[in-house]
């Protein structure tokens, strides 16, 4: 099928790479023509693993291009995905400014020839499917307003009208995972009334449901949940503010635990194996970050006011996660009492592993936290180090490996749990250290490792 998506970010980037590996020959468009030139070269724009090999071979294959051209993305496919950013205002609410831009832009390009399924794959407030529908018909109208006046006509032709659906299918990527996510989903959620947009959207992820891509083709189909348009979109909002809620309480009950002497790596276990429950999600620490969980549960609490609904338990979990990213703060005047004048040195940066995405991380708010306290404050992150993505980052001195951010320092905090921090040589960092304290803001190293290493160990609820 042809395919076009709109916005080369993590979510559309993975999209239209993996929707060009499947088969089908897809367009990607994005505004930044430094972005398109970077992508048309074979390079990916973001951190993702996998996703530059796979860029490689679709884009040699020719099923995969690259334009600022948004008419060429249009008139080239049957499907539009709108995949641009939809990041928070000062409100809580989404700022959709850029979805309005691209349905409008659709809209000037459009018309009868072919049919169009216009797909939201960003992150929309409740509703939107109607709205986009509404800027999309708004293009249109704009466009024929203009062709009738250079013709001199009154009325519009027949053959000028757009032809189109609009379907919700949201996405469920983990940055970090998201190749992996995409060919092995745990569901596909279709939003819309048209039964020909549904089936031509089942027709493009056919490969993907069937499992031909999948680690594991054995097992059977991918469910494909079809509904309205309003559900679609509350599906997305409420899996992720379920998600989002789970790590709050799993986090409370650590400070619980700090206070009565329970280790909270003990009883995630013990409640992770409640097959009602589940293990996953369960792992406490210094609170979520990233673009999705704090955008998602800020927009779903504002749906809520809007309608006249006050979001109690979501707006609890967002206060436990703010107040959680400083527990690492008090960890530390704990150990060390005056931080003022004091080098705190933190392994990782991003606000999770396998991704160079800064946006909400908790290292921020330690960076700012420790800085205010008259701290030092050094970091090394696997990523962040090496990318030369440090330059947006102040009040933080990057390292460029973890025996450098060891020196000098009075204690480490973990802040992302990268893998290769299970394998480092923990004796040496603590040789160069003033005071060799660890606080594990992530429960994730092994303690008895680190405390034969010569550190003072300290978890969250431990």
């Amino acid at each position: 099928m042809r395919v076009c998506v709109i916005g080369t970010g993590y979510v559309g980037l993975v999209t239209g790479v993996c929707l060009a590996h499947i088969g089908h020959h897809v367009i990607c468009v994005d505004n930044n023509e430094e972005k398109v030139k970077l992508m048309k070269s074979g390079q990916s724009p973001i951190y993702e693993p996998g996703l530059s090999e796979l860029m490689q071979s679709s884009s040699q294959s020719g099923r995969l291009e690259f334009t600022s051209d948004l008419a060429a993305g249009v008139n080239h496919g049957e499907i539009l995905f709108i995949a641009v950013g939809t990041p928070p205002l000062p409100t809580g609410e989404s700022d959709t400014r850029y979805v309005e831009a691209v349905a409008r832009g659709i809209g000037a390009h459009l018309d009868s020839s072919s049919y169009k399924v216009i797909v939201n794959k960003s992150t929309v407030p409740i509703g939107s499917g109607d709205w986009v529908r509404m800027i999309v018909l708004d293009g249109v109208a704009e466009r024929l307003k203009t062709l009738v006046t250079a013709g001199g006509s009154s009325e519009p032709s027949k053959d000028m009208v757009a032809n189109f659906d609009v379907v919700s299918n949201p996405e469920f990527l983990r940055e970090g995972s998201a190749v992996y996510d995409t060919f092995n989903p745990d569901r596909i959620v279709l939003g819309s009334n048209n039964q020909k947009a549904i089936a031509m959207m089942k027709e493009l992820y056919a490969p993907l449901v069937e499992r031909k891509f999948a680690q594991d083709q054995s097992l059977p189909p991918v469910p494909v949940v079809v509904t309205d348009l309003s559900s679609a979109e509350m599906i997305k909002y409420a899996a992720n503010a379920f998600l989002a809620t789970k790590i709050s309480f799993i986090n409370e009950v650590a400070n619980i635990c700090d206070r009565v002497g329970a280790d909270v790596t003990q009883v995630a276990k013990g409640i992770g194996l409640d097959s009602r429950i589940g293990d996953k999600f369960l792992q406490a620490g210094i609170g979520w970050g990233g673009s999705c969980f704090p955008k998602d549960v800020s927009a779903l609490i504002h749906t809520a006011d809007d309608y006249g609904y006050e979001a109690q338990l979501l707006k609890s979990a967002v206060e436990v996660n703010d107040r959680q990213r400083v527990i690492a703060i008090e960890k530390l005047q704990q150990e060390l009492k005056i931080l003022k004048g004091k080098t705190v040195g933190l392994l990782g940066l991003t606000f999770k592993p396998d991704t160079d995405d800064m946006r909400d991380a908790p290292a921020l708010n330690l960076i700012e936290q420790l800085n205010r306290l008259g701290a030092r404050v050094k970091a090394y992150d696997p990523i962040v180090s090496q990318s030369g993505l440090s330059h947006g980052l102040s009040g933080v001195i990057i390292e460029t490996n973890p025996e450098m951010l060891a020196d000098g320092c009075d204690a480490l905090v973990l802040v992302t749990d990268w893998q290769e921090f299970l394998k480092l040589d923990y004796s040496k960092m603590a040789q160069r250290m003033l005071n060799p304290v660890m606080i594990d803001g992530r429960n994730f190293l092994d303690r008895a490792t680190v405390e034969k290493a010569g550190f003072r160990f300290v978890g969250i609820g431990r």
